[in-house]
């Protein structure tokens, strides 16, 4: 039974799946804009939306909560901080819009682009 479970795997333990979905919120953040899977993309738009909102504070425990919750990379927290929150900043959610793109592949995935509004 899944009673109770939320989320999707990817067909990953725990700590790869933590990283694989932090490398992907990391490249939605610095690119503004990428293409990735439909699942994927609705994995990452909770998370992403989230720090969005902890950097709209702009103090320094959330740019420090930002860095903890990336694994360090301060990079992309300080684009978060510096970049993305002030774009945002009368806005009270829905910062990221998915657009699903025809299948274009042979494995039958379906294809999505996910980036800022």
């Amino acid at each position: 039974m899944n009673h109770g479970k939320k989320g999707r795997t990817f067909g990953r333990k725990r700590d790869v799946r933590k990283a694989f979905i932090n490398s992907l919120a990391e490249a939605l953040i610095l690119r503004e804009r990428i293409v990735t899977t439909e699942a994927r993309a609705k994995e990452i738009r909770p998370f992403v939306e989230g720090m969005v909102t902890k950097a709209k504070s702009g103090t320094v425990s959330a740019r420090r909560n930002l860095i903890a919750t990336l694994s360090g990379r301060e990079r992309v927290a300080k684009k978060l901080v510096e970049v993305l929150a002030p774009r945002f900043k009368g806005r009270k959610g829905g910062y990221t819009r998915i657009t699903k793109v025809v299948k274009k592949s042979s494995d039958g995935r379906k294809s999505a682009i996910i980036e800022f509004v």
